[in-house]
């Protein structure tokens, strides 16, 4: 980012940014409210076990991986407004239905069309920062802004939902749809004064498979597909197997522990993000993301080496695993805008939804290592796993792309890959 200062740069932010940046703090903060108890609404209802939990979680966050990338495809081919505002309007039903849901294969229905719907709205919502951001510099700091929104919704949601004690009550998912319904009105009456906006929408004699044939052409974007799966498989052990780990350990003030490392993470989040966007500003992304994947291997290693009773141990392994979370997420998302031509913004960002496959098999995995090699092993492969990581982004800017201008479909479309392939070459020198 070539900004001198934060402040300057939001204020440039149109008044829609603004709308979306409100829509993500709503939305966020009522799904955490209710969704992170969806396991104890199924148990307390239906008696199912935590694997069934377990299966039917994973199972809709799997679909919605792939979901997600022809979301964004889409968007590319028919527009942001229309994909958007239609996931949308699914979204709020199926929450709606979520809070009606009477039997198991409901909820296993309702959940995977939430998840799904949910895949295919983030996409072109992140394109749509994109195409009203011309200005590069702007343009980083609205999807850094976004994950530092994203992050304090999800700190406060629980909160919050305890407070007004709807906290394990089905009923609480009519207010995530009605936070989501407010954030669409908003949207569309943001969107009508923001006026036009230049989507880089594909003409009607491209297809999906054009946009697929891209894709598998592009060495880069698979290499950094890869890479960030493994990332998250790793950094996924902490919400999973590291609960597990320290649950068998039968650890004393086990829930207290448990707790102060989730606020923990929230607020070393919260409080160094901008900082450490400030500290990093004349860095190449390669380099920043470089930095938060050594954070998170040292982690990994103090997990492995760290005496299973030592309270303050595991806390101080958390601080340093989320100053990497804090310099790690909103950076990718950057490099993904950078990498991707105007033309094909909502494929790439629908292409990153790859990345959680690592997150979905994190649990598998995880307590498979955990089973049969036990914790120190679990974290110690994940230092090692980080390295893997930081070896393929050394070699990701040598990895070979498409011929841009050959495989575009109209002369505005040449133009707009060629000038983000040339910005983004000048910013990562």
């Amino acid at each position: 980012m070539e900004n001198t200062g934060i402040s300057p740069t939001l204020k440039k932010f149109p008044l829609l940014m603004w709308i979306i940046l409100f829509g993500d703090f709503i939305t966020r903060g009522s799904f955490y409210m209710v969704w992170p108890f969806l396991a104890v609404i199924l148990y307390q209802k239906f008696a199912i076990s935590a694997t069934d939990v377990g299966l039917i979680l994973t199972g809709a966050a799997f679909v919605s991986v792939f979901v997600g990338f022809f979301g964004g495809a889409l968007s590319d081919l028919l527009g942001r407004k229309k994909v958007m505002f239609t996931s949308g309007v699914v979204y709020v039903i199926s929450f709606i239905l979520l809070a009606y849901a009477d039997s198991v294969m409901s909820y296993i229905v309702v959940i995977t069309l939430c998840s799904m719907s949910k895949a295919i709205w983030d996409p072109p919502t992140q394109a749509l920062v994109a195409d009203i951001l011309p200005e590069t510099s702007v343009r980083e700091l609205a999807l850094q802004t976004r994950y530092f929104v994203v992050n304090v919704g999800c700190a406060i949601g629980p909160m919050l939902g305890v407070y007004f004690g709807i906290t394990g009550q089905q009923s609480g998912f009519l207010l995530t749809a009605v936070a989501f319904a407010i954030w669409l009105v908003m949207l569309a009456i943001g969107i009508k004064r923001h006026g036009d906006i230049q989507e880089h929408k594909q003409d009607a004699d491209h297809k999906l498979s054009d946009t697929w044939k891209i894709l598998l052409q592009d060495r880069m974007l698979q290499c950094l597909i890869v890479a960030n799966i493994i990332c998250l498989f790793v950094y996924a052990q902490m919400d999973t197997t590291l609960i597990q780990y320290l649950t068998r350990a039968e650890v004393p003030e086990l829930m207290t522990l448990i707790s102060s490392i989730i606020f923990t993470n929230a607020l070393v989040i919260i409080t160094s993000q901008f900082v450490l966007l400030k500290l990093m500003v004349s860095l190449s992304l390669t380099h920043r993301i470089q930095i938060g994947l050594v954070l998170l291997a040292l982690s990994q290693l103090w997990m492995a080496f760290n005496p299973v009773t030592l309270f303050w141990g595991w806390i101080g392994a958390t601080v340093i695993m989320s100053f990497g979370e804090a310099i790690l997420f909103p950076t990718m998302n950057v490099q993904i805008d950078r990498l991707a031509p105007k033309h094909l913004r909502g494929a790439y960002f629908g292409a990153a939804s790859f990345y959680a496959i690592g997150y979905s098999v994190a649990p598998l995995g995880g307590g498979i290592l955990l089973d049969y090699l036990g914790g120190f092993w679990v974290f110690a492969i994940g230092a090692a796993l980080i390295l893997v990581v930081i070896y393929l982004y050394s070699i990701l800017h040598n990895m070979p792309r498409p011929d841009f201008e050959n495989l575009a479909i109209n002369k505005n479309s040449v133009q707009a890959a060629q000038e983000t392939l040339s910005e983004s070459s000048t910013n990562n020198k």
